[in-house]
């Protein structure tokens, strides 16, 4: 009977984990909207970003291109708990924390060498359909810039 029981409770233990991240709004493939974009001049584009779980951690990959039209992807491994985890590829910054609001919102913060490169909030529409990432940051030139980009689920 113990064994029964033992195994019922980790059968729906496993069930729930699967359940938490199959049930975030986040998880999927995003495709940018340009249209419906504000994009900072000199900024560039993640044209694709796909969030999907590895082990205990998420990872979101992120395929675009910079201010000069060359190919970007970065990778980013980590826990949404604010802390900093390092990025591998060739995006403009080399580690990001994300931090959940909400169910449906996210804060992030990316950094170059420990300093901060931009902050914002990734919020999913309530429908799922959308999600609206807004940053703030200071270029390399010193100049502030806001950038809000819309992404459709893919």
């Amino acid at each position: 009977m113990k064994t029964r029981i033992t195994a019922v409770v980790t059968a729906l233990s496993f069930a729930a984990t699967v359940a938490c991240f199959a049930a975030n709004p986040q998880m999927g493939t995003w495709k940018l909207n340009e249209a419906k974009s504000k994009l900072a001049p000199g900024m560039g584009k993640s044209m694709t970003v796909t969030y999907s779980e590895q082990g205990d951690k998420i990872k979101v990959t992120v395929d675009g291109m910079d201010k000069d039209g060359k190919p970007t992807q970065g990778v980013w491994v980590g826990k949404w708990d604010g802390k900093a985890y390092k990025t591998t590829g060739n995006l403009p910054w080399d580690s990001a924390a994300y931090k959940v609001v909400n169910d449906y919102t996210n804060d992030i913060t990316t950094m170059k060498d420990g300093k901060v490169m931009w902050t914002g909030h990734i919020t999913v529409s309530k429908d799922g359909k959308s999600r609206t990432v807004t940053v703030n940051g200071t270029d390399a030139n010193g100049k502030k810039f806001t950038s809000k980009s819309v992404y459709d689920k893919g």
